[in-house]
C-alpha cells in the first residue's frame, strides 16, 4: 500500500448509474479505501450499449489505456476495470490482455469485474452456476461462453433485456428478486448476477435469502477483489456470504 492513510483504488469507469453503490460500500466498510474514477469511452449511442457491437467497442484496449493514463498522478494501489460486459465480450484472452495493459500503464495490480467473478468462483470452489443477466440474449450468451472458457458450467440462465447500462441502473432489487426463482437451477452452487451498471451491493443478503444459495453480483465481486488487490482484507456479513468470508479459499492476486 502507498504512504497515504487510505488505500487508493482507481476505476476506469464506463458510465452507468451505480457509482453511489461503490462509494456507499466503502463508507459502510470503514472508509479504509478511497475511490478515484476516470471515465472511458463507451461504444454505442447511449441507448444500446449492451449490443454486442457496442460492447466490442467498449472493450478496446486503446480506450482503456487512454483513461488509465489519468490515474498515474493519483498513485493508486490498484487499477480496476469495473465493467462486466466490456471485459467478457471478446473472451478470456482479451479480458486477460486488458489487465496486462492496465498494469503496464499504471504500474499497479489490475483487475476486472468478469475476472473477479472467476476469482470468486475459484475462491469458493464453485463450478456449476445459474445466471440472472440484465443483458439482452446475445450479450448474455457471450457471458456464458466466457464462463465456459474457465470450465464453469452454466446450468440455467435468464436475461432481462436491458438495452443499456443506464436502463439496468434503474432496476430495483424487487425486480431482481421477482426473477430469482426462474433463474435458479436446483444443482447450481451459486447465482451470478452480472452488470456493474446495476446497483446491487446492499441487496446481496436479500438476494441470497430468496435464492437459498450464495449470490455473486457484479458490484459485490468487484469490491471484494479490488480491496484485496489494494492490500486490504474484507469481512462483513452484511454484504453476502462471499464478502462475509464464509466460503473459504484464497483470493487471487490479479496482474501486477
Amino acid at each position: 500500500m502507498n504512504n497515504h492513510q487510505q488505500a487508493r483504488i482507481g476505476f476506469v469507469w464506463p458510465g452507468g448509474g451505480s457509482e453511489h453503490d461503490f462509494y456507499q460500500f466503502l463508507e459502510e466498510t470503514g472508509d479504509r479505501a478511497r475511490l478515484f474514477i476516470t471515465c472511458t469511452r463507451v461504444g454505442g449511442d447511449g441507448d444500446n450499449d449492451h449490443d454486442v457491437e457496442a460492447l466490442e467497442q467498449t472493450s478496446r484496449l486503446d480506450w482503456l489505456v487512454e483513461a488509465a493514463l489519468r490515474l498515474i498522478p493519483l498513485k493508486v494501489d490498484c487499477v480496476y476495470w469495473p465493467c462486466t460486459s466490456g471485459s467478457f465480450i471478446r473472451g478470456r484472452a482479451h479480458a486477460e490482455e486488458q489487465l496486462r495493459v492496465l498494469t503496464d500503464t499504471v504500474s499497479a495490480p489490475s483487475g476486472s469485474t468478469s475476472l473477479a467473478f472467476i476469482e470468486a468462483l475459484r475462491y469458493s470452489g464453485f463450478r456449476r452456476v445459474s445466471v440472472l443477466s440484465t443483458y439482452p440474449e446475445p450479450a448474455s450468451r457471450a457471458f456464458e461462453s466466457f464462463l465456459n472458457e474457465f470450465d464453469i458450467e452454466v446450468l440455467n440462465m435468464i436475461w432481462l433485456n436491458a438495452p443499456s447500462g443506464w436502463d439496468a441502473a434503474l432496476f430495483e432489487p424487487e425486480l431482481i428478486i421477482k426473477h430469482i426463482p426462474g433463474a435458479i437451477h436446483p444443482d447450481a452452487d451459486v447465482l451470478l448476477i452480472p452488470d456493474t451498471a446495476m446497483p446491487s451491493t446492499f441487496a446481496i443478503r436479500e438476494f441470497e435469502s430468496c435464492a437459498g444459495i450464495p449470490v455473486f453480483t457484479a458490484n459485490g465481486v468487484t469490491m471484494w477483489h479490488a480491496m484485496s488487490l489494494a492490500g486490504l482484507t474484507l469481512s462483513d456479513s452484511r454484504f453476502g456470504t462471499l464478502i462475509a468470508g464464509e466460503l473459504g479459499g484464497k483470493v487471487g492476486s490479479g496482474l501486477s
